[in-house]
């Protein structure tokens, strides 16, 4: 009772407490003590005997006890002058020297449950306690209506005997009240039970069942008894009996000890939890402070005694952590938290407080603190761009690397957000997945994305996402990992460039390869076979006409010759002459140079090209293109027919695409859409077709980073379709 009643607190507990001195002084009291009980109280004690909302009966054994030094604690229910019940609970008090000192006085109200108690009197009438008969000289039992009710059968069920006992669950509960009504008939035993049945609508309830005995000539003729529903009590009974255990096991586990240090007479008072803190045995305590001193750490002992000398000089309270040593060497961390208590001259008379074992949280906080400055040297540090995002897409904070990478500062970043640097293609999958982390169906992903660098240029990068979630499972933000990879695309993009550059020159290094055996072999041949027939041939006509033979097949080789080296020349000089070519310039150029054959052919040009389209490609090699697309449209134009050509173009990203169409002879691509531009391939019966011309022109087109195809139809014309780098 000495600690309650020194309590400094008592305003925080949730119950009417107060304390009283010898002279009915109100030494103490809870917040809720002056809330029930008004009163003025100033800087000078005011006396119990004077609160008018007190009942007198209250004050009178209040007064005994004082008068009488009475130890035995008194229970009273009383209404006072406000109409409001309690339940007065009367305590005596002692002092450090285990002397009478006050009374502690709690106050319940129990208004609510005194009005309740006189609704369930006014209740009773109706309330669901049935009653119940069993005759044993007719043998008939019968049943009040609240008995049926509880039942669940109709007003006019007729039980019996064996058909009450089979309402009981099947089992131990069938059992007992089998053996209460056997020992009830048998040898006049009564009975309180509470069992469960099952009802009539096979409902599962608790009751309570009593049951007497009625004994003529020893003999029982009669048992009877009440019936009553209790299942929902039971309920709350069984779950408050659960909360109760709850409660013990984690107040054992809590381990926090109560410690009371009286300045006057140095005395230390512990709980029997300290004593577990402590490792120390509770016989070996003396009771003096030197106890607690021994216990501390050599170096935290000059610090412990400076805040308790603080407490009672400076009259505040205690909050202090500290190491001691356990009887086996080992050391733990403390918190130890206390009040003031002052007497009534306003000196600090004792300490109250509390201890409980901090030294996981320690260790705890040291790790933390560790790997977070590990973090945010790992963040900061990392050559890798990263950041921490925010829930609403901003960034909170981002990196060294990062900053690097997208040419912005630290304070540029953070006040912008994610979507502002974020190419807008690449924006909507961006934002699928953090929808999906939002919703908790994805805690990371990775994908490949364009950012603008504050130059403007694309930073290509590929992203990692990360949520991390608070400690109560709700998502707090997100990290993200920047890995700029701009310069491996580029580098990816320039080996693949030089791959498919060099698969293309090996391609046509064999080919040529295959035309220059062909062809050169072809000569060969029948420049040998000549030789052979002139060296031969006697007949001096013969000879002629052999030797003419023989010069028209060297000036044949000298051409292939010239042909070969200008394939050579095509594919081996270009990239070092390619040039600004104005493209409306160069058509209308070769079209002026041709227009006697267009003439001749009653031949419309309809040039549908732009006057500012500008490409890039070798002036003569252009030139070389339009002249072949030209005069092939001339030489394969239909006789049923003008000729009509046809010149438009179309951009597309980085390229210009341009549309060479007439209305000739076309070409059956089915037949000969696969060698169309091999190297003296023919395809119509013309005099002046040799076969390379397309073969010429794929190649100049190709030099220059270009392509060619063609869309043909027999007897209505063909579309070359040219592609040239834009300048």
């Amino acid at each position: 009772m000495s600690i309650l009643s020194s309590l400094n607190y008592l305003q925080d507990l949730p119950i009417a407490i107060t304390v009283i001195d010898l002279n009915f002084k109100i030494k103490n009291h809870s917040n809720k003590w002056l809330k029930e009980f008004p009163c003025t109280i100033n800087s000078s004690p005011i006396s119990f005997l004077d609160v008018l909302s007190i009942p007198e009966a209250v004050k009178t054994e209040a007064f005994k006890m004082v008068s009488n030094h009475n130890q035995t604690a008194i229970n009273l229910e009383l209404k006072n002058n406000l109409n409001l019940w309690h339940r007065w609970k009367l305590a005596p008090s002692f002092n450090d020297e285990h002397k009478f000192s006050g009374v502690i006085i709690i106050a319940d109200d129990i208004t609510d449950e005194k009005r309740e108690n006189q609704l369930l009197r006014n209740a009773k009438k109706v309330a669901l306690i049935g009653a119940w008969e069993l005759d044993l000289i007719t043998n008939r039992i019968l049943w009040t209506e609240t008995t049926k009710v509880i039942h669940e059968v109709s007003s006019d069920y007729v039980p019996t005997l064996e058909k009450a006992i089979l309402f009981y669950k099947q089992g131990h509960y069938r059992d007992l009240i089998t053996s209460l009504v056997s020992n009830a008939i048998t040898d006049g035993e009564s009975w309180d039970t509470e069992l469960i049945i099952t009802t009539a609508n096979n409902t599962e309830k608790w009751v309570r069942t009593k049951g007497e005995t009625e004994i003529v000539n020893g003999k029982c003729i009669r048992v009877y008894g009440i019936f009553q529903d209790i299942h929902e009590q039971k309920l709350k009974d069984t779950a408050y009996t659960r909360l109760t255990e709850r409660l013990k096991i984690a107040t054992k586990t809590a381990k926090i000890g109560i410690w009371e240090y009286n300045y006057t007479n140095r005395n230390l008072f512990w709980s029997d939890e300290m004593f577990d803190l402590y490792k120390i045995q509770k016989a070996d305590f003396d009771g003096h402070k030197s106890f607690w001193d021994q216990s501390l750490h050599p170096e935290d002992k000059e610090l412990c005694s400076q805040k308790v000398e603080e407490a009672f000089e400076l009259k505040k309270d205690l909050e202090i952590d500290f190491r001691i040593v356990l009887p086996n060497g080992k050391i733990r961390n403390i918190k130890s938290i206390a009040y003031a208590e002052l007497d009534t001259l306003g000196e600090v008379k004792k300490l109250v407080g509390a201890n409980w074992d901090i030294t996981e949280l320690i260790h705890t906080q040291l790790q933390l603190t560790k790997s977070e400055e590990s973090m945010q040297q790992a963040f900061e540090n990392s050559s890798v761009g990263m950041a921490l995002i925010g829930l609403e897409g901003n960034w909170i904070d981002v990196n060294t690397s990062l900053c690097n990478s997208v040419g912005y500062t630290r304070e540029e970043m953070i006040q912008k957000k994610i979507i502002e640097i974020t190419h807008p293609h690449d924006w909507t999958k961006d934002s699928h997945f953090l929808k999906k982390m939002h919703e908790g169906q994805l805690t990371n992903y990775t994908i490949e994305k364009r950012f603008f660098h504050k130059d403007g240029s694309i930073v290509n990068a590929l992203l990692t996402v990360t949520t991390v979630h608070k400690v109560n499972g709700n998502l707090s933000h997100f990290i993200a990992q920047v890995s700029d990879v701009t310069a491996m695309i580029a580098s990816d993009n320039k080996t693949k460039a030089l791959l498919e550059i060099t698969k293309h020159q090996n391609d046509s290094l064999l080919n040529f390869a295959h035309i220059v055996s062909h062809n050169l072999r072809s000569h060969s041949t029948n420049l040998s076979m000549l030789t052979n027939f002139l060296k031969e041939e006697s007949d001096p006509n013969e000879k002629v006409h052999l030797e003419r033979m023989l010069s028209d097949a060297s000036e044949s080789l000298s051409e292939t010759v010239h042909h070969l080296n200008e394939v050579v020349h095509i594919t081996t000089n270009t990239q070092e002459n390619l040039s600004k070519v104005n493209l409306f310039d160069s058509i209308k150029r070769v079209e002026k140079n041709i227009m006697a054959l267009l003439k001749e052919k009653n031949a419309s040009c309809k040039i549908l090209v732009a006057n500012d389209v500008i490409i890039k490609a070798v002036p003569a090699y252009l030139d070389s293109i339009l002249l072949n697309l030209f005069t092939n449209s001339v030489k394969y134009s239909s006789e049923d027919r003008n000729l009509e050509i046809h010149i438009d173009h179309k951009f597309s990203k980085d390229q210009v695409i341009l549309h060479f169409s007439d209305n000739g002879q076309g070409i059956d691509l089915k037949r000969h859409g696969e060698k169309l531009f091999g190297m003296y391939k023919t395809f119509h019966k013309h005099k002046d077709a040799k076969g390379i011309g397309l073969f010429i022109t794929k190649n100049q087109v190709e030099a220059m980073n270009g392509s060619i195809d063609v869309h043909s139809t027999v007897n209505k014309g063909t579309t070359f379709i040219l592609t040239f780098e834009k300048a």
